[in-house]
């Protein structure tokens, strides 16, 4: 049986990597842009939510599956080689009255089973955060609350669903889906058509315009923008947990977290921009302010502004009424919607894929599958930052690559540049990109206090001379991001003669 999922985001990649699991299935992950978790899974606040803060009766599958993606990516996490940690949320209730709000969460986290969650005054607050607010009236803590490296777990979930007989296919757009006698034939692409029995639309923002092609079309997606700070490394005072508002009706609210790299990072607003604007990642004057002015309010002090080292904005669909598309269809039947995964999706991803799998293949189109007799769910990830310096000197004995660093903020080397290359070629990426090759280092290359003034034009020239690429061809995520502007040949003195001549 021929399958194939439409978008390699982190939904896709989990969908991609459950089916991996089974016999009998050939499996194609198309993905329209040049690498995996380039589109809405790349910019987020990189938060598994405990499942507290969605309504059962209104929700009941984005409460269910919240809950269970969160326990699964403890283990996914671990055999990924997925950097997370585990610090555990505290919802501030500023003033007096958001207790109340605070009181409302606790009792959706008790009706959606989740674990440990309950509220602390202000003296307990300031022992679980210390640098909380300290004029704030108390916060619902919620110790399962998890953070993880966001922009690596899609590219690890293909890697690992690409060993496992997955066939990836980046800079594959899909154009229509072919449909006759009311059953799924196949996709049609700009690289050509694929046959498939089933068609998996995972396609994020734009899950509105493929769920069109197969005729299904009762549904808008639109993006809402979110706006973020992120401070250098050194900068103090850092939170210790998850650090957020009460919730608002359109948004969980602003967060002040410390990233896994080190950094804090605070943020995001909560805009809805029209259908049309599913590029539009700019930042905004108003938008950043907000983020300020409501991070002020959850802690003490925040670092001062000349800290900050970056600002970005990234986009999530909205679907009609909150709710998600996630459904099998008899007419045309083989084709299934994964479509409007918002918040809290990326949490949920690993839940949605095994219910896609389980109660949709498996249940209503009643297509029986057999687990393979020996799957690997493990990814080899070499990290040379995280080795012991007897286990780096070693390596480097080995390989000298690994002795000659290429990032000096974040101690990356030309060893790990070149594992992350070679691991690109291996899963089927054609165009080896700047980002993502950020993307897959630990700690996240060309990130840290130069944001990559020092290490991407070595990157890049890594990048060249590794696929044969000219410099100038090298790109930061696929074809119209070129990485060199204007006459850089000449620079370079390449290309001086033809353009002599």
């Amino acid at each position: 049986m021929k399958v194939v999922i439409i978008g390699a985001g982190v939904v896709g990649a989990s969908i991609a990597r459950v089916l991996s699991q089974y016999e009998g299935l050939e499996i194609h992950l198309l993905e329209k842009n040049a690498d995996a978790g380039l589109g809405v899974s790349k910019a987020n606040t990189s938060i598994l939510h405990p499942g507290h803060e969605d309504e059962p009766d209104k929700y009941p599958l984005r409460a269910k599956l919240c809950i269970k993606g969160n326990r699964l990516w403890y283990q996914w996490t671990k055999e990924l080689g997925i950097p997370a940690k585990w610090p555990g949320e505290l919802m501030i209730a500023v003033e007096e009255e958001d207790m109340k709000v605070a009181e409302h969460y606790l009792e959706l986290a008790q009706r959606n089973g989740v674990p440990g969650v309950r509220l602390v005054d202000h003296d307990e607050l300031l022992k679980l955060e210390p640098n909380a607010n300290p004029n704030a009236a108390g916060a619902l803590w919620a110790p399962t609350a998890g953070l993880l490296s966001a922009t690596m777990a899609a590219p690890a979930l293909v890697e690992n669903a690409v060993e496992n007989g997955v066939r990836f296919h980046p800079e594959t757009e899909v154009t229509g889906i072919k449909i006759e006698k009311g059953e799924v034939k196949g996709v049609e692409t700009n690289r050509g058509f694929i046959e498939a029995d089933i068609v998996i639309n995972a396609a994020g923002l734009y899950s509105d315009k493929i769920s069109k092609m197969a005729g299904i079309d009762y549904f808008t997606v639109h993006p809402r923008k979110g706006e973020y700070f992120i401070f250098d490394d050194d900068a103090e005072p850092k939170v210790t947990k998850i650090v957020h508002q009460t919730p608002t009706p359109i948004t969980k609210g602003v967060y002040v977290i410390t990233e896994l790299n080190g950094g804090l990072m605070i943020g995001p607003t909560a805009q809805d921009l029209p259908e049309d604007a599913k590029e539009d990642t700019s930042t905004t004057r108003e938008g950043l302010e907000f983020v300020w002015e409501w991070a002020q309010k959850l802690i003490k002090e925040l670092p001062p502004r000349s800290m900050v080292i970056r600002t970005f904005a990234g986009l999530r669909p909205e679907p009609p009424d909150g709710r998600w598309i996630i459904d099998a269809y008899d007419d045309p039947w083989g084709f299934i919607n994964a479509a409007g995964i918002r918040s809290p999706g990326f949490t949920s991803a690993p839940a949605i894929a095994y219910y896609i799998v389980e109660e949709l293949i498996q249940g209503k189109l009643e297509i029986k599958l057999t687990r393979k007799s020996h799957w690997n769910p493990y990814r080899r990830a070499l990290f040379f930052k995280s080795l012991p310096p007897e286990k780096q000197n070693e390596l480097i004995k080995k390989n000298p690559a690994y002795g000659r660093v290429v990032c000096m903020c974040r101690g990356i080397t030309e060893g790990d540049i070149l594992d992350v290359i070679n691991r690109m070629k291996r899963m089927g990426v054609k165009t080896i990109t700047l980002d993502g090759i950020k993307m897959r280092t630990w700690p996240m290359v060309m990130a840290g206090t130069c944001q990559g003034s020092y290490c991407r034009i070595r990157i890049a020239n890594i990048i060249a001379r590794e696929t044969g690429t000219p410099l100038w061809k090298v790109t930061l995520k696929g074809k119209g991001t070129e990485y060199g502007i204007g006459d850089i040949k000449v620079l370079l003195k390449e290309g001086v003669k033809e353009n002599a001549e």
